[in-house]
């Protein structure tokens, strides 16, 4: 479960949350019959509503990247998205994005090869340039080398640059977010665990034995 409370239909008083609500859930009460129509739970909005103003310009963030105004190709978009959330390990973004993908058409392979993108020729130079941006905002904190930029430069304005530097950091900022707040497919243990040791191991062992 979410580690923020969520919030019942009953207790929803904001009118733009209740839209949402029903948009999503029907008129069901999300917390007590989750799910939504992709899969999942849907405990993001109800953990959102929690605020909702915050719920508000989140909804709206989502309806900018789509927005048809946007230069950017969407499959551009979508593959920085979706290694995004790969990058930053959120099953719930990366998962989401790798359905996006498949509704613009994107192939199985290429889908598949997102987490490998580096060694993969599944994609093309103008693919590789935005997976290598996104790994540059993702891993290295926006310390993108300037031959990605240069390339990036070759074949999207500033405009389409700028668009999807803003939309792949959105999507860290929710895949860090759901992660900490355990959201969605998010909802998961750390797997980062000490492993039991063997029946009578001693810590000395490892000096013992130089392991």
């Amino acid at each position: 479960m979410p580690r923020l409370r969520q919030i019942p239909r009953a207790e929803v008083t904001d009118k733009g949350t209740l839209k949402l609500y029903d948009l999503l859930f029907g008129d069901r009460d999300p917390v007590a019959e989750p799910g939504t129509d992709t899969g999942t739970r849907g405990d993001w909005w109800t953990v959102f509503a929690g605020s909702p103003d915050i719920l508000r310009h989140a909804a709206q963030g989502f309806a900018l990247y789509r927005d048809p105004v946007r230069k950017l190709d969407p499959v551009l978009r979508e593959l920085a998205q979706t290694r995004a959330g790969w990058a930053r390990g959120s099953q719930f973004v990366f998962s989401q994005h790798c359905k996006s993908l498949r509704g613009l058409g994107v192939s199985e392979d290429k889908i598949a090869a997102v987490p490998h993108w580096s060694v993969s020729t599944a994609f093309d130079a103008h693919e590789r340039a935005v997976l290598a941006y996104a790994d540059g905002l993702v891993l290295d904190g926006g310390r993108v080398a300037d031959g990605v930029f240069a390339a990036l430069k070759t074949f999207l304005s500033d405009e389409q640059i700028l668009e999807l530097t803003y939309i792949t950091c959105l999507y860290e900022m929710h895949a860090v977010m759901s992660r900490a707040l355990r959201t969605e497919f998010d909802d998961r243990d750390d797997p980062i665990v000490e492993v039991a040791p063997p029946e009578g191991f001693n810590a000395r062992d490892f000096l013992d034995t130089g392991r």
